[in-house]
């Protein structure tokens, strides 16, 4: 293998435990951050994530070496953003050197110009002293030779960007982990610009939290929250150290699977429940955003090593962290109440975590009678939608037993990409309703503006155009317009549940006497689109309200 010389600046393919090699750039690490014991390591940041960490050398490679390589062999949405990030700081990196160059040219230029003025004034002013100087300055041999100063300035020297570029570098294989620790030591993470250990949370976390907040100097606020960056599961999940303590999880819908898929992949132990025994009673419970392949939902997940349950309550009291994934605030409350449900199941010092997104009398209500067995309560609804789920890419709202919200982060780091803390019981409630108030009232304008340029003769196509190159320029945006534009409505979010949120932000407004009439507004036109039967489409589909 040869030897690859990489330095700062250079661009590279960081490759971190078992997922997919990602486009990065060397760059120096922050001042007070201290390096990873063992082999040599560099500092990268990814190109699309703003992801940074520690790679070891051997699982570097130079970027355009291996650039037709490493994208034949990954695909998929947010790598090809990664490389197109990359080409654009390229091209950037271009038009700086060139307008460097440029300048180079003209201050050279210009200094000529200045020295040939003062050869003449220096000349004229000689020639009137001494007539034999000015004809020996003016002898053939002697004429044209250039300035001593600029005889000796060094020649331009090509960028690190076009010396990477020039470099040949033959090909070499990734050398695998070889074992459990390597795959675990692979980087210490850094996210958002904020040093966070993910080796060090991971192993010990309920002791290791206070370590990590004292050295990322997060303060409890005001409100009580505080927040942890969690990794970017398409670049570095792979670092994960999965807890040891057995996990269930019960409602197994477009959120749950992909939950559900994302902590097996990080290898934790996890039971499953899902209703399909209970759906066809009229007391079932409803998981969130359920789909239609539920019958087959527990055998996909037993053959990627997960155990089945076959009620709430023997989940529950087999696992250690029992996490739950419903619908509305009734099925939250039979999944617990019902008849095996997780009370029957809970004794003291089992962890229940609510994922669904409730009211916040709902959640009060469930942490009690938990807490009232001997149980811990958390709550901690996911902001996020389908692929999100799927990506591990979700952003979690926790609160109630901090020690609790501890003993997850490894559940937490697989299933999303950040997770905050807002203190008591409730307060992620709250947050969540009104998250997804702003987002339901967002896509109601949406469809609004979509039809309101269809109806006065202009192209809806152009209007996202518009849209995406201004301030409102979103991934949300974009796929919701592009759902419009295709009239292709499958569920990403259900309409239903969007609708479901709005109206229970608006009761929280009610409850604290606070005016919410764009939220009202809104509401209005999402139940005319359930009238009009768009209640298990995507959320996007409240576009039908505005055109029949």
């Amino acid at each position: 293998m040869a030897t690859v010389s990489l330095r700062q600046g250079d661009l590279v393919w960081g490759k971190l435990g078992r997922y997919p090699p990602w486009p990065g750039k060397i760059v120096n690490p922050p001042k007070d951050l201290k390096k990873p014991r063992g082999k040599k390591s560099l500092f990268v940041k990814f190109f699309g994530t703003e992801d940074h960490a520690w790679i070891k050398v051997e699982q570097l490679k130079p970027y355009h070496a291996h650039k037709e390589e490493m994208i034949k062999a990954n695909k998929g949405k947010r790598f090809q953003q990664a490389v197109d990030a990359v080409e654009e700081f390229l091209k950037k990196a271009k038009a700086k050197e060139l307008a460097k160059e440029h300048n180079s040219s003209d201050e050279k230029g210009k200094k000529a110009k200045k020295q040939t003025g003062e050869k003449r004034k220096k000349s004229s002013d000689s020639s009137s002293h001494s007539p034999q100087k000015r004809s020996r300055e003016q002898s053939p041999r002697k004429r044209g030779r250039p300035p001593k100063d600029d005889k000796d300035s060094p020649s331009p020297q090509p960028s690190s960007l076009k010396k990477l570029a020039m470099k040949t570098v033959s090909r070499f294989s990734w050398p695998p982990p070889s074992s459990e620790e390597d795959l675990g030591s692979d980087s210490w993470l850094i996210h958002g610009h904020r040093t966070l250990g993910t080796e060090m949370i991971l192993k010990k976390p309920s002791v290791t939290y206070q370590a990590i907040t004292k050295r990322l100097k997060i303060s409890e606020e005001d409100s009580g929250s505080t927040s942890i960056q969690a990794a970017d599961s398409t670049a570095i999940n792979g670092s994960i150290i999965p807890t040891d303590k057995k996990v269930g999880f019960l409602g197994l819908g477009l959120m749950g699977s992909g939950i559900v898929s994302n902590l097996l992949k990080m290898g934790h132990s996890v039971t499953v429940w899902n209703r399909t025994a209970e759906k066809k009673t009229t007391g079932g419970i409803h998981s969130e955003l359920w789909d239609e392949d539920e019958s087959t939902k527990c055998d996909l997940f037993i053959q990627e090593g997960a155990l089945m349950g076959r009620t709430p309550a023997e989940v529950v009291s087999t696992c250690d962290i029992t996490f739950a994934c419903v619908a509305d605030p009734k099925a939250a409350k039979d999944l617990v109440l019902g008849p095996s449900g997780v009370l029957q199941g809970i004794r003291p010092g089992k962890c229940y975590v609510d994922m669904s997104t409730v009211d916040p009398e709902t959640v009060t209500e469930l942490a009690q009678v938990i807490v009232s067995r001997g149980g811990r309560f958390l709550e901690a609804p996911v902001s996020g939608n389908q692929q999100l789920s799927n990506d591990g890419m979700l952003v979690i709202l926790a609160a109630g037993d901090q020690g609790v919200y501890e003993d997850c982060m490894s559940c937490f780091l697989a299933m999303g990409k950040t997770s905050f803390f807002l203190g008591e019981v409730g307060n992620a409630a709250r947050m969540m309703l009104i998250l997804n108030m702003v987002q339901g009232s967002f896509m109601a304008t949406i469809a609004e503006g979509m039809t309101l340029a269809q109806v006065t003769g202009q192209s809806q196509q152009t209007l996202l155009d518009i849209l995406n190159q201004g301030q409102l320029a979103s991934i949300f945006l974009d796929q919701k317009c592009q759902n419009i534009l295709q009239g292709n409505f499958k569920p990403d979010f259900y309409l239903k549940y969007i609708q479901k949120d709005l109206r229970l932000a608006i009761a929280l407004g009610d409850s604290v006497n606070h005016p919410t009439p764009m939220a009202a507004a809104a509401n209005e036109v999402y139940k005319r689109a359930k009238a009009l039967d768009q209640s298990d489409n995507d959320m996007s589909a409240v576009y039908r309200a505005y055109i029949h």
